[in-house]
């Protein structure tokens, strides 16, 4: 008989963000977020796993053709002495040049049960059309 074949689950860990030899000024850690990215004809989808960060503590910038997003953990109690804790609280930090592709102006964001989803449309190619000359 032979063994059936299984995978085993693991759930995805935070990765901490390799801040290299630069010096820190934040109280809590910072993460690098889970992404998966998406494109078809018309853009690409960003989704990043963000727990514990609600719209009013997510920031995103775009400078110089680089897309930044920060979001800012709320401790989940405050005032509560912790007793137990698996759950590492930090706040998520990551990074991704935009190619000329994109439409920067059209990019939007919406955040959902812990989950960013950043849409990035892709500039219409120009359209064949006929040029009227009128004359002078």
């Amino acid at each position: 008989m032979t063994q059936p074949n299984t995978q085993e689950l693991n759930p995805r860990e935070k990765r901490p963000l390799d801040t290299g030899s630069a010096e820190s000024t934040s109280t809590s850690p910072k993460f690098s977020p889970q992404v998966d990215i998406w494109e078809n004809d018309k853009g690409l989808t960003v989704v990043a796993d963000m727990p514990g960060v609600s719209a009013e503590g997510l920031s995103i910038d775009l400078n110089e053709n680089v897309l930044t997003i920060h979001g800012q953990v709320e401790i989940p109690f405050p005032g509560r002495r912790i007793i137990s804790q698996e759950f590492e609280v930090g706040d998520f930090y990551r990074q991704f040049k935009l190619s000329e592709e994109i439409d920067q102006e059209a990019i939007n964001a919406v955040i959902r049960d812990g989950v960013l989803t950043v849409n990035l449309p892709k500039l219409a190619p120009a359209q064949p059309r006929k040029i009227t000359v009128v004359s002078a």
